[in-house]
């Protein structure tokens, strides 16, 4: 029996800028659907959302109740209690924030890989049309989103100030995609999602959610929201990577949002690539959750900075300072929030590749691959990186900081990645240990800007450098002497030192102990490029 439909102008629902809606199956509401569904995979918040906006937006011209469902799927290949944690710890956070809001929030944690998406088809069933998240990258809960459902579904791009589809091919530098940004954005800038969408809002209400739906795939546990360690125990995913003590969720994002722009700020520009001075925001594992607005940030920090679309400069030169008008430090972090952290998603969006060797530029795999056999100081196996057993103490602290905490400082995250190229037997290797140890290890491991920073250590967004070296060619090379010797460290070592030692150890047929002076310690290349966003 076919189902009955409404015909609707999509266009003037929830005022959703065209260029951010991408629909999936493009039918018409179904009128005698039982509720609008907002299938949060990537945007989770209730704060600053276009997708909630549009699903509110939809359910008020319905007249239907709204079923927010946040979904965590499991099946990823990284997937642990210390990526999960910090997820459930955010729907902990929504659960809370929902509780009177005119929704019905239904958080689902996967208890099998495939469940979410047999529970996306029986909501497809009962919904007048699906609205969801869009983010390029495809991880298991965005594939839990069948394209073939049988209502309308859509795709809403909240993910940076600038659309995902307003520029139609990857840009190879950060310069090409600044200036790209300064013509473009001016259009997009004061396009902003609702910071409170529920203001004035009345809809119907649901209860609970209808059918099968509670009986086949309930909804998670308060003691599983927690994060409790044995109910985390009972998940398919990996328990040996360990929780951190950063607490995720949009109540902690704004915490540390609010902490920095107070505090911090001023200091940003001239301390942020000093490891041992706590002066970045810390809010990337937030951002690469949803759990907190790049839009949010942005109006925050213009509102500080008493800053009007009229401050913006005339001319697009694509220089890193000027443009937006703004203090030295406010100038300092959009970059980072803006141009390094949109130019990763804008190549993610259209490159398919984003995570392959064969996506680095011509120059860099030619010089890589001429190089790719020269003689190696020390080679270790992947998991002798993971555990921080090599003979540098630099590049060891800084191992033990990303898997004691879950991130690298930056500047020092380009001196690791560069360490792993040196030491590894040939750069396709490298670049396997790095995805492995970041998205391992890093509670913003599989965003846009992880492999940014990763393939920048090859290449990606570089240019060539001289002199030509051993293994490295033409790509920038690093050394931890001429690191230690820009930036202070000495403290940074101790706090993140180990009782065992961090040599090499004698015998180990994956270390080569026989070490060559290295001469490139005294015309180390100036490292003045971000890995990626130093958020």
């Amino acid at each position: 029996m076919a189902r009955k439909t409404v015909a609707i102008d999509a266009a003037n629902i929830g005022t959703i800028p065209a260029r951010r809606l991408r629909v999936l199956a493009d039918r018409q509401p179904r009128e005698d659907g039982v509720f609008v569904a907002y299938w949060m995979t990537a945007a989770r918040r209730v704060q600053w959302s276009f997708a909630l906006d549009r699903a509110i937006g939809w359910a008020r011209e319905l007249k239907r109740p709204l079923a927010i469902i946040e979904v965590l799927a499991c099946g990823g290949p990284w997937d642990s209690d210390r990526h999960h944690r910090f997820v459930l710890q955010g729907m902990c956070d929504q659960a809370r924030h929902l509780a009177d809001a005119p929704a019905l929030y239904y958080p689902y944690v996967e208890r099998m890989p495939g469940e979410c998406r047999r529970l996306f088809g029986a909501v497809c069933e009962k919904a007048c049309l699906v609205v969801t998240d869009d983010y390029p990258i495809a991880s298991p809960a965005i594939k839990s989103v069948d394209a073939r459902a049988p209502v309308r579904v859509e795709r809403i791009d909240g993910n940076g100030l600038m659309p995902l589809r307003a520029a139609d091919h990857a840009f190879p530098t950060a310069y090409a995609f600044r200036r790209f940004l300064q013509r473009a954005l001016r259009e997009h800038l004061l396009d902003a999602p609702r910071s409170d969408p529920f203001a004035k809002v009345e809809l119907p209400r649901l209860t609970s959610m209808p059918g099968p739906i509670p009986r086949c795939w309930p909804a998670a546990s308060n003691r599983l929201l927690a994060g409790e360690s044995a109910a985390l125990a009972a998940l398919p995913i990996d328990h040996r990577v360990s929780p951190v003590s950063a607490v995720g969720g949009p109540t902690a994002a704004h915490a540390r949002w609010r902490t920095f722009l107070a505090k911090r700020l001023a200091s940003y520009a001239e301390l942020r690539n000093q490891p041992e001075a706590d002066s970045t925001s810390g809010l990337a594992p937030y951002l690469h959750f949803g759990h907190i607005s790049a839009h949010e940030i942005f109006h925050s920090l213009a509102r500080k900075e008493g800053w009007s679309p009229g401050k913006l400069a005339e001319k697009a030169s694509g220089s890193r300072e000027g443009w937006w008008g703004m203090s030295e430090p406010a100038e300092a972090f959009l970059d980072q929030l803006v141009t390094w952290r949109e130019l990763g998603f804008n190549f993610c969006e259209h490159r398919t590749d984003y995570a392959d060797y064969q996506s680095l530029p011509p120059w860099a795999k030619a010089t890589l691959a001429k190089h790719a056999r020269d003689s190696r100081p020390y080679t270790y196996t992947t998991e002798e990186f993971a555990s921080a057993r090599t003979h540098d103490r630099l590049w060891n602290a800084a191992q033990r900081q990303l898997v004691t905490e879950g991130h690298i400082h930056n500047y020092l995250r380009m001196l690791w990645g560069k360490k792993i190229l040196e030491w590894t037997p040939g750069p396709q290797e490298a670049l396997d240990v790095m995805i492995e140890l970041n998205n391992r290890y890093a509670l913003d491991g599989q965003d846009p800007n992880s492999y940014s920073g990763i393939f920048w250590i090859l290449g990606r967004y570089d240019r060539p450098w001289g002199p030509e070296r051993p293994i490295f060619g033409t790509v920038r090379y690093m050394s931890s002497e001429n690191t230690a010797r820009k930036v202070r460290v000495a403290e940074y070592i101790r706090r993140y030192s180990a009782e065992t030692s961090a040599r090499p150890r004698e015998g180990t047929r994956s270390v080569k102990l026989k070490r060559k002076r290295s001469t490139e310690d005294r015309h180390g290349n100036a490292c003045s490029s971000p890995v990626d966003a130093d958020l």
